[in-house]
């Protein structure tokens, strides 16, 4: 007979895992950590096994969670199941001598190693090579048919091709996920729209899936790495390595790093050499998979309830931690934004010390209920930026406190305005200190004006002597004036001269991207600069003009409108001239224009190059060409320097060119000949 405390304590795991689960694969909002959530799972598991009590609804008894009924449902003809999880590598010693004992050898068994990609299960079926249907894990045996939506994704095949025998039929599975750049980016745009922000990378692939729109999840930059087998018919593969090449050849896109590895010490140095490389990846990944390569020993080993017996997860160390807020404040940004953001007790997460994170804006503070004195769970997005993914109430004591919006400045003190419809709490003060050296840092900057030396130290000394009120001040520095400051010698003084002196010579889109102008980022300066000969050009424009350029929208029209028909701004915009400054512009493409030299190509950039990469990224617009930051079957070549990155495979993998930056400046060269002739 079981205790009763026992019971009540399985039965409360069980409500608590069940609406975790639910949190995290239905409604992508987790409000707990992984780690605690594996912590709870786990302690679950012992106690069912000790004491033989499993409640049909138990969490161990099934794959994952119910699908969303917006869709239609879709069943999988074998199961997608989960994997077992390996948190050391005693667990993955562990996992090799159990899969020997059950095979009754002592041989080294052949694996495989792969990234665990943190994203969204899809199961892809075609039928005599073309995709007949996409759908989600769901429950692992019935999903949701988001095969609409999946068609979006530029590196999905429509087609089996490249392949010698085409199957009858082919269940390929696969992640779908969301680089961390562009999951920044996603969330950034979604911010300026007041709209809710995704949690992390999962979350926004999971979400842009899940669309009812297939408009909407074609504007998302989602990718597709695919791993796995289902149910097949037509041909035959005899392991996992093998598969994995057939993929390959059927242009199927997989995992960045795939490796074969005999004996369970081959496997752990693989996953050490992984998780050393995992920062330069440009996705998240939280893990290794591990898979018996051979297919024959796969089905003797078989499957137990919820996970194959043939395949493990080993986690990397945790990239959450949990620490309390000790104060909320408010910085102010160059457009006059304030931004609320916490100071933590300080907290280890993932070796570096946490003790600050963005709460983004109040309406994400109100979605979370973060309130000062609160115990969060703070999670490393990327490895790189801190953020609060979840407030645990079952710790607050009644002494916790708000942060309202405030009614004024935290730097000047003037009044704060929110506009209707928007996210954004801005300060109105023309002076505030804070928005005057944010704009010169910004003017200053790599991708605006490049003035090497005018980092944020150094605007702030200037500031607080005041040398700079504004940017315009910047071509009033005099050598004599740097030398009578700290950190100034001779040489540093005339390196710094020689850099603005520099700066005064630049081009249309830079010098726009650098005034800082409401919603106009680098983009939006280079489709202005395109369209308008010169900067006279833009002084007085009306919004209708603006809005006649494609891809430029309503706000950022009134935005340019706005700054171009005020008069103290088109003054300062004359006494910069005055003071030497030099504008061309060679990305316009007005009557005057020609064809440039590399038009119609897009080139990737990987590796270390002889120039700068913004340089060489420049000139490739400046003639024309398009600079992309991801390698897709759109990429006309692939530049490749020194010590290449995980480009250099996609690019071999997808049939791209591949190019040295002397090769480049060849193209370059005989498209130019060419247009003399």
């Amino acid at each position: 007979m079981i205790d009763k405390n026992i019971k009540e304590e399985i039965e409360k795991l069980v409500r608590e895992l069940n609406y975790h689960c639910y949190r995290y694969y239905v409604l992508d909002s987790p409000v707990i950590s992984d780690e605690e959530y594996d912590r709870m799972y786990f302690h679950l598991k012992e106690l069912e096994d000790k004491y033989h009590y499993v409640l049909p609804d138990s969490p161990t008894q099934r794959v994952g969670a119910p699908p969303l009924d917006k869709f239609e449902k879709v069943k999988h003809s074998e199961p997608m199941l989960s994997l077992d999880n390996a948190f050391s590598y005693e667990d993955l010693i562990e996992f090799d001598r159990r899969a020997k004992r059950l095979l009754k050898s002592e041989k080294d068994i052949e694996y495989t190693v792969e990234p665990k990609y943190d994203g969204l299960a899809i199961e892809l079926t075609y039928v005599d090579g073309l995709l007949s249907t996409a759908s989600t894990r769901g429950d692992g045996y019935e999903g949701e048919d988001v095969t609409q939506n999946i068609k979006t994704i530029k590196s999905v095949p429509l087609k089996i091709m490249d392949v010698p025998h085409i199957p009858e039929i082919i269940d390929i599975r696969g992640e779908v996920y969301m680089d961390i750049a562009d999951f920044e980016l996603l969330n950034k745009e979604r911010e300026k729209k007041g709209e809710q922000l995704f949690a992390n990378p999962r979350n926004a692939a999971a979400g842009s899936v899940r669309q009812l729109d297939p408009n909407i999840t074609a504007t998302r930059k989602l990718h597709l790495a695919c791993y796995g087998i289902g149910s097949v018919k037509g041909v035959d593969f005899n392991s996992q390595s093998e598969f994995m090449e057939w993929l390959k050849s059927a242009r199927f896109p997989v995992p960045a790093f795939f490796n074969k590895a005999t004996g369970i010490k081959t496997v752990i140095n693989t996953i050490k050499e992984m998780e050393d490389k995992r920062h330069s990846l440009p996705f998240e990944t939280d893990g290794a998979v591990v898979k018996i390569n051979s297919f024959k020993l796969q089905k003797e080993l078989g499957i137990k309830t919820r996970e194959p017996r043939w395949a493990i997860a080993y986690k990397f160390p945790a990239h959450q931690g949990i620490t309390k807020i000790i104060d909320i404040q408010g910085s102010v940004g160059r457009t006059g934004v304030i931004t609320p953001f916490a100071i933590f007790e300080p907290v280890k997460i993932g070796g570096v010390t946490v003790s600050r994170s963005t709460l983004h804006n109040w309406d994400e503070m109100e979605r979370k209920d973060i309130r000062i004195g609160d115990t969060v769970v703070v999670e490393r997005a990327g490895d790189v930026i801190p953020h609060v993914i979840a407030v645990i109430k079952d710790k607050r004591t009644g002494k916790e406190k708000p942060f309202p919006i405030p009614s004024h400045c935290p730097v000047c003190g003037s009044k704060v305005v929110r506009e209707e419809g928007e996210v954004a709490v801005r300060c109105i003060g023309l002076n505030c200190p804070a928005q005057v050296q944010e704009k010169i840092i910004h003017f200053a900057s790599r991708g605006a004006l490049d003035i090497e030396g005018l980092g944020e130290k150094n605007v702030e000394l200037f500031y607080s002597k005041g040398l700079v009120h504004n940017f315009v001040d910047i071509f009033k520095l005099k050598k004599e004036d740097l030398l009578k400051l700290p950190r100034f010698a001779e040489k540093s003084a005339q390196n710094l001269i020689n850099a603005i002196e520099k700066a005064k010579h630049t081009t249309l889109a830079r010098f726009l991207y650098a005034l800082g102008i409401l919603h106009v980022g680098e983009y939006a300066s280079k489709l202005l600069a395109k369209n308008f000969h010169n900067l006279e050009d833009l002084f007085h424009v009306k919004t209708e003009r603006i809005l006649k350029i494609k891809q430029i929208g309503e706000k950022i029209a009134e935005s340019v409108s706005e700054f171009f028909n005020d008069p103290k701004n088109i003054q300062t915009l004359n006494e910069l001239k005055s003071l030497g400054l030099v504008i061309t512009n060679p990305d316009f493409e007005g009557i005057e224009s020609v064809k440039k030299p590399l038009s119609g190509l897009t080139f990737v950039i990987t590796g270390t190059l002889p120039k700068p990469r913004n340089e060489v990224e420049e000139l490739i617009e400046q003639l024309g060409g398009h600079a992309a930051s991801s390698v897709s079957k759109n990429t006309s070549y692939l530049i490749a320097g020194k010590e290449p990155g995980s480009k250099l495979q996609k690019a071999q993998s997808l049939g791209i060119k591949i190019i040295s930056y002397d090769e480049f400046l060849g193209i370059i060269d005989s498209h130019q000949k060419k247009s003399k002739k």
